[in-house]
């Protein structure tokens, strides 16, 4: 095992570069306590949303409105954008003249590059031996790396200027003529390089033959940061958030009342995922697990908290941890002859694969198949549509809902179902349904969507305050001990 940590910071905390500096980069640190790490770096905050599509909204970036007005006019208004956001950004951050320069050029470079590159494949594809529908991916992957090779030329930038011998290592492939696997591309970059003396500053995109957009799309900065800390076998792997790990969102709980993780394990982590909570991408989690690498999650403007150790180690005592929920749909299929007859449940998972549904959980019965899954309500009429081509006598429906869980390493022997059903009831709400599996280490309760905040405060109150008060008054937002954005 390596003595060198791999640590990645988010595209929020980027867009806070000058207080990452003060604190967690440098901070107290002199001399040879300064290496030893290795950064991986997200977009400035909003820029990747600039350059494919808003993560939230979904409004069209650059390559939303490039790919489905085959290469229309407003693209290149939409990359006009995303270059003056980019000069906005480290123009907050770079105060000396020369490294403004620097860094403006940059940008030119890498924006006038894909431009001229997205010109020259439209002009290529109004022939009709060419397809522009063929290089969607390509293209996704160009404008990917433009935001992380941004960001992490500025921070080295802003480093070297505080007397930091930082390095950039640039994964993005850029004008690189060479095929190479993702291990290559990380073997290669960091061929030379010495963590001990030098501090490299790695793109969290890495253009590589297997393409990180296809099968991780915008997950794909965990993936680098989680491949890069097994390759080197990194004493340990962190990741800095704006908040820290924590058993509830203080909002609805109360800041007071939630209790910060100090260890949990790469189960609760996966469990966290299902649930839209992004502590990791879960094929990051699988890397660092297989790896036999520690994770750590801090809060990145506490540097001198701990933060959260995840591992593969069980619980010392049963308990639960943290208290969670998300808006769901709930897909329901009911066919009366539905009894004994076998391929319902595989239909529709081909439905909703198809549609690029993710399924949050299952229930099912003698003659109905339940999925709560993670969409929106138009994308579910499609997929509603497709059944009912498929089983025209079945009545399919589709519901707005919410789940809440609570999920922990161990949760043996607490009662976790009755107790939390008690719990919603004493709150005033009513649980549509819920589930526990025997691992015991979720159980979800199933909400109307305006039940979902008290339900996750009564929750909490009763499992992990040890109380039985049925909602927290408080609502402080002043301390940010959040579990993840």
């Amino acid at each position: 095992m390596s003595s060198h940590t791999v640590e990645k910071i988010g595209g929020t905390s980027m867009s806070r570069l000058d207080e990452i500096r003060d604190t967690l980069i440098v901070g107290s640190r002199n001399g040879d306590d300064l290496y030893g790490r290795i950064f991986v770096v997200s977009a400035f905050g909003g820029i990747t949303d600039l350059l494919l599509e808003h993560k939230k909204t979904g409004d069209p970036g650059v390559f939303a409105k490039f790919a489905h007005a085959s290469g229309g006019p407003g693209w290149q208004d939409a990359l006009l954008k995303v270059e003056e956001a980019m000069v906005a950004a480290h123009s907050e951050l770079l105060t000396n003249s020369g490294d403004l320069d620097t860094a403006n050029a940059f940008v030119r470079e890498r924006v006038d590059g894909a431009r001229n590159c997205l010109i020259d494949l439209q002009r290529l594809c109004s022939y009709g031996h060419f397809r522009l529908s063929e290089h969607l991916l390509e293209i996704r992957e160009l404008l990917s790396g433009l935001g992380e090779a941004h960001s992490a030329m500025v921070m080295q930038l802003l480093l070297k200027r505080a007397g930091v011998n930082a390095r950039l290592v640039d994964l993005t492939g850029w004008r690189d003529q060479k095929e190479r696997t993702l291990k290559e591309r990380l073997t290669s970059a960091m061929d030379g390089v010495d963590p001990a003396t030098e501090m490299p500053i790695v793109t969290g995109y890495a253009q590589c033959t297997e393409g990180l957009m296809r099968e991780f799309d915008r997950g794909y900065s965990e993936v680098t940061f989680s491949r890069l800390a097994a390759l080197i076998d990194a004493r340990e792997a962190i990741i800095h958030k704006e908040f820290h790990l924590s058993s509830a969102d203080p909002r609805l709980v109360g800041a007071d009342k939630v209790r910060k993780l100090g260890r949990t394990n790469y189960d609760v982590a996966d469990q966290l995922s299902n649930m839209g909570m992004e502590a990791i991408h879960p094929n990051a989690a699988k890397t660092l697990r297989q790896a036999n690498v520690a994770l750590r999650v801090t809060n990145a403007f506490e540097p001198h908290d701990p933060g959260t150790l995840i591992d593969d180690q069980p619980a010392e005592v049963p308990a639960a941890e943290i208290v969670t929920g998300i808006d769901i749909v709930a897909l329901e299929l009911f066919e009366q002859d539905m009894v004994g007859v076998k391929g319902y449940d595989a239909a529709i998972l081909d439905v909703l694969t198809k549609h690029q549904v993710r399924i949050v959980s299952k229930v099912s019965n003698a003659n109905t198949i339940t999925h709560y899954v993670d969409a929106s309500l138009s994308v579910m009429r499609t997929v509603e549509r497709d059944l009912e081509a498929r089983y025209p006598s079945a009545k399919i429906s589709s519901r707005p809902l919410s789940m809440v869980s609570v999920i922990g390493r161990d949760m043996n022997g607490l009662s976790v179902l009755t107790r939390g059903l008690n719990a919603i009831a004493g709150s005033g709400q009513e649980a549509i349904g819920a589930s526990q599996g025997p691992r015991n280490v979720d159980v979800q309760f199933i909400m109307d969507r305006d039940a979902l905040e008290p339900a996750v405060a009564a929750l909490h109150a009763e499992l992990i305050e040890g109380t039985k008060k049925g909602a927290a008054s408080s609502k402080s937002k002043d301390k940010k001990v959040l579990q993840v954005a």
